[in-house]
């Protein structure tokens, strides 16, 4: 029979390996080599190029793998960026120092947009054309309006520079300190009313606090480039020198016992140190402070917003020292 090999009950022979194919088999396992380094690989230089971008548009952040999402936090000495076609006209007229003017690709442009190229240009400042995509991580979500402006990071003071600006220019020092203000809006408002009454400068504390950024050049409306700020790493401290340097703290809290308009210290050298909403002054600053004002108000209103109560306090004193 033509199948008589299958046809008779026995099991087939299993088929063993053909002569001579070993070598075959042991090249098969050997692989191609071993893995070449990651900067040896096509993709490398543009997957590197890719988180050097990433790494710059978070501030210089850098985390290990696998530690879990990245924190978006912001390194000191990065830049910081103001979004929005009138915040950046404005801020260009005003004189706010700059590294560079980012424009998005095919842009609706303006008067605001041209005339804020025209000053950029004007000003020897970058002008860098990007896509929207870029412009959105730098300017963090912000409405940009298709055009951002780069500044630099803010060079503080250091808090005895203050003492200085005002006795160069002989005049009685006004300092205004900020305790745990947080908001850079609020930064910026209280830049602006410092400017408008004869402040030499603004002093904040290092941690727990509104810095110099964006949002507060934005809000002070250019006058941070006129007013200066002083940073220090403990801020009771350096309200305890200038106790030493002859000037009397003013603490502005909602629960102080006496009406500004009744304190005695307003002409003379003096430091205001404005609290935070809600919170007020910490304790240890307020027992840094010579006497601790309040500002008037009807009872339906239980507080002032930290920046609208500076500026009410700077005119008290502004209005003391005319007399």
């Amino acid at each position: 029979m033509a199948a008589g090999g299958r046809a008779s009950g026995r099991p087939a022979k299993k088929k063993g390996p053909s002569k001579g194919t070993g070598g075959q088999k042991r090249r098969s396992l050997e692989g191609r080599g071993a893995t070449p380094p990651a900067e040896m690989r096509h993709w490398y230089k543009d997957k590197a190029r890719s988180e050097r971008i990433a790494r710059e548009d978070r501030g210089g952040e850098t985390r290990r793998p696998g530690s879990g999402p990245a924190r978006q936090k912001r390194s000191e000495d990065a830049p910081e960026y103001i979004g929005g076609r009138n915040p950046v006209l404005e801020a260009l007229q005003a004189g706010v120092p700059a590294n560079a003017l980012y424009v998005a690709q095919r842009v609706e442009s303006d008067d605001r947009v041209r005339d804020s190229i025209k000053i950029a240009a004007e000003r020897g400042i970058a002008l860098l054309e990007v896509t929207r995509d870029k412009l959105d991580r730098m300017t963090e979500g912000v409405v940009h309006q298709g055009i951002a402006l780069q500044i630099p990071a803010y060079d503080y003071a250091h808090p005895s520079e203050l003492v200085d600006l005002a006795q160069d220019a002989a005049e009685v020092p006004l300092i205004v300190a900020l305790d745990s203000v947080t908001d850079p809006r609020n930064l910026g408002a209280i830049a602006r009313s410092a400017t408008a009454f004869g402040a030499h400068g603004l002093l904040i504390p290092s941690r727990r606090s509104a810095g110099v950024t964006g949002g507060a050049w934005k809000t002070s409306a250019g006058t941070l480039a006129t007013l200066r700020v002083a940073r220090a790493s403990n801020l009771t401290a350096a309200l305890r020198e200038y106790r030493e340097a002859g000037l009397f703290i003013v603490g502005l809290d909602g629960a102080g016992k006496i009406d500004i308009g009744d304190a005695d210290l307003l002409a003379e050298p003096l430091v205001v140190v404005v609290g935070s909403e809600g919170k007020g002054l910490g304790r240890l600053v307020r027992e840094q402070c010579d006497v601790v004002v309040r500002i008037p108000m009807q009872a339906a209103a239980e507080s002032l917003n930290a920046g609208v109560a500076a500026g009410v306090a700077l005119y008290e004193v502004a209005r003391h020292r005319r007399r």
